[in-house]
């Protein structure tokens, strides 16, 4: 059984665009949200840019980008989206760190399921071949399918974020913990997320001990209402490097 690891903590600042983008004197702050995140000890920070901007506008990527570079201390910047070339273009022209790709179309409310890595395969693979050709680091948004960490890793994969919207809402983690451990196995790093909360990460991370990363926004945000900031990265940051059961 592969050893534990603390989990790096990755706020997705998504939620607080959205509510900025409600009206147009520029609150909340994105910019003051992301340096607020990182000195409170989160290890960085994602965002998932659309085409209809509705929540991360382009203007933001480029801006976020600095602030991550300015906070240093291996603070990592997380682009996530759907492939199309404007948003590769996004990602290689600032600075990503890493690039989650989730196939998402344009009209999806949100990420619901991973990648078919059969069907998708010739589509993925020269996307994957390019970005890491610019030293970004490549993760491809997957279903908690024991399978697909190895398919990831033969189209170049470095990394797989297993989707754990189902966990949150009932799914048995042993899925999961199978797909964790045939990332672990295919040398991948393993990053999870969507819809993780102070109430359900523990059990996660006691369930796939070696989880690399987890990026959270939607819970962490609604979180931040009532605890404030600071206090609920360090939640979550206790969570993410306390023990594994």
């Amino acid at each position: 059984m592969p050893a534990a690891m603390p989990t790096l903590l990755s706020v997705n600042l998504n939620k607080v665009a959205l509510l900025r983008n409600q009206r147009d004197i520029g609150l909340p702050d994105l910019a003051a949200a992301a340096r607020t995140v990182l000195k409170a000890g989160a290890h960085g920070v994602t965002v998932h840019p659309r085409p209809d901007e509705r929540h991360i506008r382009f203007a933001d990527v480029p801006m976020l980008s600095a602030i991550v570079a300015e906070h240093g201390g291996g603070a990592e910047y997380n682009i996530e989206g759907y492939p199309s070339e404007d948003w590769l273009r996004l990602v290689e022209e600032n600075r990503a760190h890493q690039a989650t790709l989730v196939p998402d179309p344009p009209e999806a409310h949100t990420s619901e399921e991973g990648w078919n890595l059969d069907t998708e395969a010739d589509v993925l693979r020269p996307i994957v071949a390019r970005l890491k050709a610019r030293g970004i680091r490549v993760s491809l948004f997957i279903d908690p399918d024991p399978a697909a960490p190895a398919k990831a890793a033969a189209l170049g994969a470095d990394a797989v974020e297993i989707y754990t919207g189902d966990y949150a809402h009932g799914r048995p983690l042993d899925d999961y913990r199978a797909t964790g451990l045939a990332a672990h196995e295919a040398g991948l790093r393993l990053n999870a997320g969507h819809d993780l909360s102070l109430t359900n990460l523990g059990a996660f991370l006691d369930a796939v001990p070696w989880t690399a990363e987890v990026s959270i926004g939607h819970a962490i945000t609604a979180e931040a209402l009532w605890m404030g900031w600071d206090a609920v990265v360090a939640a979550y940051t206790a969570i993410c490097s306390g023990p594994r059961g």
